[in-house]
């Protein structure tokens, strides 16, 4: 299984199968490109406070008085509280000026709900349940649930992709996020809502995973390369950029909620046009149907398959491999994978703070909502052309260290413009986004490349578990603002530089081939001092052995 891309080169790169893999593959990642800002739009905050009963018998003015005011300038009424209404209807009663209320009269909880502003949201599953004031705490609780879905959907779905096969568990991930978006429409309260709401995250990022990994395995060389880095993240990206059009001309929650069903639907009859990947199937022994593919492959490309595509060698270690079952444990089975493993997951933790944190951050910036979040959005697309472009002619490292330490000094540098120059903390925020998600797009590639086929899935699906465990601290970052006003940039930007300091010790993958085991993966990079040499140690894999053994030959002749 070693010369896989050389056994399978007669098919070439971009022919009529590879071009509908291609396509069919980009598709199955709009459901979940659809769901990810539902999050933002479904458990939308707007302005509130008290409500006045119609049978209160007040004037506008008494009901405007009642509402205390708040803020550093007296301007904005308060979200929480309102005068004593009985107090308020006595005085109303006298014919008394509302101007009578001064801020030394007596304070009550909201007891009447809460009036809610209709500029933006017509209604959200925050002001149908009412989650503000003292049930505040349950709008970030419910974004996390739907961000442990994702971290549970991981850790189940990659072991069962890397058992069960690639295709299955992508189909699997599409009916979940299909049914279970529809469910949400039909939520009579908020537990119902955040257990349905876990179930959607469960399915939304396994598929992209899923996905992620069968189109990186299928296909091969240029085809590969745009796959990984454009034509995947733009579907993406493109899918996002239509919900936040779909939310703006559809502002009630319940609706939007069946909208988002109908992706997932539309992406089942793609079943027949997406095979398994023939390199799982040699992984596990399966080798005849990996044929299979392969030729039915060639006659859609109209080329002569040879009348053996894998050496008996290949196929004699394939079937020695049948036997053996990887677990996520194996991340852990020797040191070389192990600290490349533990590297990997603090950056894609630190990348889905940082990622996350910058989009629901993005409510404290002025403007329409939905115009901030279609431009978040937006600059998204040159964020993956520049990962394109830098995956074709750059080394992996380099690139990823550049445009992750970029977003994380534009991200830093917010703290210094935002009061007085808004257009410029825009445009820093934007520069930022860009940074960071060129740099996790990267990382995707990265961490596909340097995770042998044998356990690929597992690896990628515990990397994104760590990615949405830091989805789901992200909504937490805005409570820091209550200790200092720029606390959550100064996180997002600090995570982000820890990613660069890490990546320095990730070996290169530029131009190399995928390892199809464990032993074939490349060695972590140490840190050396230039007059100190320290030797890899035994179980990093037989290139650590070669560079170990050289020198000890070379030293000996001179002797």
């Amino acid at each position: 299984m070693q010369n896989y891309e050389e056994s399978v080169s007669f098919l070439g790169t971009w022919g009529p199968f590879q071009r509908r893999v291609f396509f069919s593959l980009c598709l199955t990642c709009v459901p979940s490109g659809y769901n990810i800002l539902s999050v933002i739009f479904l458990l939308a905050s707007p302005p509130h406070h008290c409500k006045i009963p119609a049978n209160s018998n007040l004037s506008q003015d008494w009901i405007k008085a009642s509402i205390p005011l708040q803020g550093a300038g007296q301007s904005e009424r308060s979200s929480c509280c309102r005068y004593e209404l009985d107090l308020v209807q006595n005085l109303s009663a006298a014919g008394l000026s509302p101007d009578v209320l001064l801020n030394s009269s007596r304070e009550e909880d909201c007891k009447d709900r809460w009036t809610y502003s209709t500029e933006h949201y017509q209604s959200t599953v925050v002001t149908e349940f009412d989650l503000v004031c003292r049930d505040q705490w349950k709008q970030p609780l419910s974004s996390l649930f739907y961000f442990l879905g994702g971290v549970c959907g991981c850790f189940l779905f990659g072991q069962v992709a890397d058992r069960f096969g690639r295709k299955p568990v992508l189909f699997a991930s599409l009916v979940m996020i299909s049914i279970f978006s529809c469910a949400l429409a039909f939520s009579p309260s908020w537990p119902v809502f955040t257990v349905l709401f876990f179930m959607l995250g469960f399915g939304q990022i396994s598929g992209f995973i899923v996905g992620f990994v069968l189109g990186s395995e299928i296909l091969t060389g240029s085809a590969k390369v745009y796959f990984s880095s454009l034509g995947y993240p733009f579907a993406y990206v493109i899918s996002m950029i239509i919900l936040t059009g779909t939310a703006y001309l559809v502002r009630t929650w319940r609706y939007l909620s069946l909208i988002l069903a109908v992706p997932g639907v539309a992406c089942i009859p793609l079943w027949w046009l997406i095979p398994e990947s023939p390199r799982w199937l040699l992984s596990r022994g399966r080798w005849h149907e990996a044929e299979l593919v392969l030729k039915s492959a060639a006659l859609q490309n109209n080329v002569e398959p040879p009348n053996i595509i894998f050496a008996s060698a290949n196929v004699e270690n394939a079937t020695d491999q049948k036997a053996e079952s990887y677990s996520i444990l194996d991340l852990l089975r020797t040191s070389n994978i192990r600290h490349i493993m533990l590297i990997l997951w603090i950056i894609w933790f630190s990348g889905s703070v940082s990622y996350f944190g910058v989009s629901f951050n993005t409510s404290s910036l002025y403007g329409n909502p939905y115009l901030n979040y279609f431009l978040l959005t937006t600059v998204e697309l040159p964020a993956y052309v520049t990962v394109w472009l830098s995956t074709r002619n750059l080394p992996r490292r380099l690139s990823f260290i550049s445009l992750t330490l970029l977003g994380s000094l534009a991200l830093l540098l917010v703290q210094v413009t935002q009061h007085s120059h808004p257009a410029v903390t825009l445009s820093l925020v934007l520069l930022g986004k860009y940074g960071i998600l060129a740099g996790n797009g990267l990382i995707y590639v990265y961490s596909g490349e340097m995770s042998p086929t044998v356990i690929r899935n597992t690896a990628m699906s515990s990397c994104a578990m760590f990615s949405r465990l830091g989805s789901a601290v992200s909504p937490y970052l805005l409570q820091l603002a209550v200790f200092y006003e720029f606390l959550p940039w100064i996180v997002v930007g600090g995570l982000s530089l820890l990613s660069v300091l890490l990546c320095v010790f990730l070996p290169e993958t530029f131009r190399q081939p995928l390892p199809d085991t464990i032993q074939q993966m490349a060695v972590k990079q140490r840190f050396r001092w230039p007059w100190t040499s320290t030797p890899p140690s035994e179980d990093d894999g037989k290139s650590a052995k070669d560079q170990l053994t050289a020198p000890e030959i070379i030293c000996t002749t001179r002797l």
